[in-house]
C-alpha cells in the first residue's frame, strides 16, 4: 500500500503530466509514428541544450530533425489551444487543491506555457517556464527557481513528472518524484528511479497524505 507523502506543496510537469500534449504533437505531425519521432527529437533537443533558447526555435529544428518541416510546427503552434488536460488531471488537482500549493514547472516559452497552464482550468500558485528560469529541464534551475517561488526546501515540495527526465533534474534538487507515465515511456537509462510510477494521475492519489 502507498504511504502518503507529507509536503506542502506539489509540483507538476505541465505539457505531459497533466496536458495531453502527445495527441496534438501526432495530430500536427500527420500521425502518431511521425508525431512520436519529432517528440523525441525535440526532447533530445531540450536535455542536450542548457541554456535557453526560444522554445519555439526548438520545435522547428526537431521537425527538420525528425524530417519533417516548418509547416508541421506551425500546425503545432496554430493547435497550442487544443491542449486539453487528462480524463483525471482536474479530479486529482481539486482533490489537491486547498492541501497543497499547487503549481507547473514545464519546458516552454513564457507565451505558450501560460497559455497551455490555462487549458487546465485550475489556477497554479507558481508557474516557471524554462524562458523565465533561463534554462530548460532537467537542468536544475527551472526547479530551484519553483521552490523559491514557493519559499520551500526541496524537502517540502514534491514533482509529479511526465517524463523521466524530469527524475534526473528533480534528483539534483532534492525533491522525490513521483512519475505519471501515461505513454509508458522508457525511463531515461541515465536517470533514478521515481518514487513511484503509475500510468494515471488518480492512481498516484494514495501517495499524498
Amino acid at each position: 500500500m502507498a504511504l502518503p507523502i507529507a509536503a506542502d506543496a506539489v509540483l507538476f510537469d505541465l505539457l505531459t503530466a497533466l496536458l495531453d500534449s502527445w495527441t496534438v504533437w501526432d495530430r500536427a505531425a500527420g500521425g502518431r509514428d511521425d508525431g512520436r519521432r519529432w517528440r523525441a527529437a525535440y526532447l533530445e533537443l531540450t536535455y542536450g541544450c542548457g541554456a535557453y533558447r526560444p522554445y519555439e526555435t526548438l520545435v522547428r529544428e526537431a521537425a527538420q530533425a525528425a524530417g519533417l518541416g516548418e509547416r508541421h510546427a506551425a500546425a503545432l503552434e496554430a493547435a497550442w489551444d487544443e491542449l486539453a488536460p487528462w480524463d483525471d488531471a482536474r479530479e486529482v488537482l481539486g482533490q489537491l487543491a486547498g492541501r497543497y500549493r499547487l503549481g507547473v514547472v514545464t519546458n516552454c516559452s513564457e507565451r505558450l506555457g501560460r497559455r497551455a497552464a490555462r487549458a487546465v482550468g485550475i489556477p497554479f500558485e507558481v508557474m516557471v517556464t524554462s524562458e523565465r528560469a533561463g534554462f530548460y529541464k532537467p537542468d536544475p534551475a527551472p526547479y530551484r527557481l519553483a521552490l523559491a517561488d514557493l519559499g520551500l526546501p526541496p524537502g517540502r515540495a514534491w514533482f509529479v513528472a511526465g517524463s523521466g527526465f524530469d527524475l534526473i533534474g528533480t534528483a539534483a534538487v532534492g525533491m522525490r518524484t513521483l512519475w505519471h507515465n501515461r505513454a509508458g515511456i522508457a525511463r531515461p537509462p541515465q536517470a533514478p528511479a521515481p518514487h513511484a510510477e503509475r500510468r494515471t494521475l488518480r492512481e498516484l492519489l494514495p501517495f499524498f497524505a
